[in-house]
């Protein structure tokens, strides 16, 4: 069993700051990509950031140069730190891993993508 916590989301007026956490806990023996997304109301959800376990990084052009995401390999989290923010960055917002666990059986690994509960993060004008 993989479980994905986030925390962190909140309210925040535009040109503040938040950092999101998203900690993996549970059957790991790998976590190749850990990303960030995000879901507003009536909208599709929107890939925003992804890390790879060497650090490597992706922005969507929305957040480029606002929010940046960084992993701590050795706690299994991922974070995003969102700088300058605006009200149009209002939405719920998803961590998402990709994750490589022992099989039952002990002969191999498996690999699943897991997503977070979600944490709400609102931007007043």
């Amino acid at each position: 069993q993989v479980q994905l916590v986030e925390s962190g989301g909140g309210l925040v007026q535009a040109g503040g700051s938040l950092r999101l956490s998203c900690a993996a806990s549970g059957s790991i023996f790998k976590i190749s990509i850990m990303g960030w997304y995000r879901q507003a109301p009536g909208k599709q959800r929107e890939l925003l950031a992804t890390a790879t376990s060497d650090a490597s990084t992706n922005y969507s052009d929305s957040v480029k140069g606002r929010f940046t995401i960084s992993r701590d390999n050795a706690k299994n989290t991922v974070y995003l730190q969102m700088d300058s923010l605006k009200p149009e960055d209002t939405a719920v917002y998803y961590c998402n891993a990709h994750i490589f666990s022992p099989t039952t059986n002990g002969l191999g690994y498996a690999a699943g993508d897991y997503w977070g509960q979600g944490t709400q993060v609102t931007v007043s004008p």
